[in-house]
């Protein structure tokens, strides 16, 4: 077991480098530059720039050669200082690059952790109630309701939920998440805090039932057709035993697999649904930083993304071995 786990921490570390390497060259490959986008800011404004002025700019920033060299020079430099747990300043938030991933994590991971606690509670049954009733009423009804939902795309889905809740009913908040007006401690914040947030995370909730649904669904559809299903209810077991003993355990196996995403799916945000709610999450900032080609900030963020993968992957492989003790890890 340890030699596979170093192994795959080995293999891990060449996988972040070429990932890292891939990202800078995008994002030095893109079309216009911080420097630029304040020059055309500042543009804008009447102001005129020297050309000197905006060459220094870029040397200050390390963007003034877009030659290939130029580039491989700057991502090993940015290499050199990662070595040095040195993930940079933001261009556009001015503070070093782990200082806004740890302000602003905190209510990204709290929506997709009650989000995918919910999501877990309502999909899962739904998925083996539609399988042990496949082609019953129950299961279409289950079906068309979850396609419904995966075909919503957020942005609408999140701004018609906001619409009738929050802005006709005005049972929530349309957006952000706390009342700034209002000075609130104890049980009376955490009640504002959930009130601003009940709306995110039923949107969230809603639209990633559907996968989750579908997948246990097809598995244990597949676990019910085999033999040893047959066998157990031929020796007369009972259905719930046969259900949720002998065949939702070997359809954890490819839920499992899925849990690979769910470590940086529960850090990344989601960078639509804050959007429209106006939430600061890191997925927001995110996406502020990408519009503004910000580097340090994008290099950090998927990085620190792109590892939790890897562990996600890693203890996912892991959990095998305990879920189907069929599996030998060597």
């Amino acid at each position: 077991m340890l030699k596979y786990i170093l192994k795959r921490l080995g293999l891990a570390i060449l996988i972040l480098l070429g990932v890292s390497l891939i990202i800078y060259t995008l994002i030095r490959c893109m079309p216009v530059s911080f420097i630029d986008d304040k020059i055309a800011q500042l543009s804008q404004g009447g102001a005129t720039i020297p050309e000197e002025t905006v060459q220094n700019m870029k040397k200050l920033y390390g963007l003034e050669d877009d030659s290939f060299k130029g580039i491989i020079m700057g991502y090993l430099n940015w290499l050199k200082n990662l070595c040095k747990f040195d993930f940079g300043t933001s261009f556009k938030y001015g503070v070093p690059v782990t200082q806004v991933i740890k302000e602003h994590m905190g209510v990204s991971f709290a929506v997709a952790l009650i989000a995918t606690i919910f999501e877990f509670m309502i999909a899962i049954p739904l998925g083996v109630t539609a399988a042990t009733h496949q082609y019953s009423i129950r299961d279409y009804v289950v079906t068309i309701l979850v396609m419904i939902g995966i075909s919503l795309p957020s942005f609408f889905f999140g701004q018609l939920l906001k619409d009738i809740f929050a802005m006709k009913l005005g049972w929530f908040p349309p957006s952000g998440i706390l009342d700034g007006t209002q000075s609130l401690t104890g049980g009376a914040l955490l009640l504002d805090y959930a009130r601003h947030m009940f709306i995110p995370i039923l949107t969230v909730v809603i639209l990633s039932i559907g996968g989750r649904m579908r997948m246990t669904r097809t598995n244990m559809l597949e676990v019910l057709n085999s033999d040893y299903i047959r066998t157990a209810r031929a020796k007369g077991l009972k259905e719930k035993k046969v259900i949720y003993k002998h065949a939702f355990r070997n359809t954890l196996i490819p839920l499992v697999t899925s849990l690979a995403g769910l470590l940086p799916s529960l850090f990344s945000g989601a960078i639509i649904t804050e959007q429209v709610f106006d939430l600061p999450g890191i997925g927001n900032k995110a996406f502020q930083a990408m519009v503004a080609a910000d580097i340090p900030f994008i290099m950090g963020y998927n990085m620190f993304l792109a590892l939790l993968s890897v562990i996600g992957v890693l203890l996912a492989d892991l959990m095998y071995a305990w879920v189907d003790p069929r599996v030998k890890l060597s």
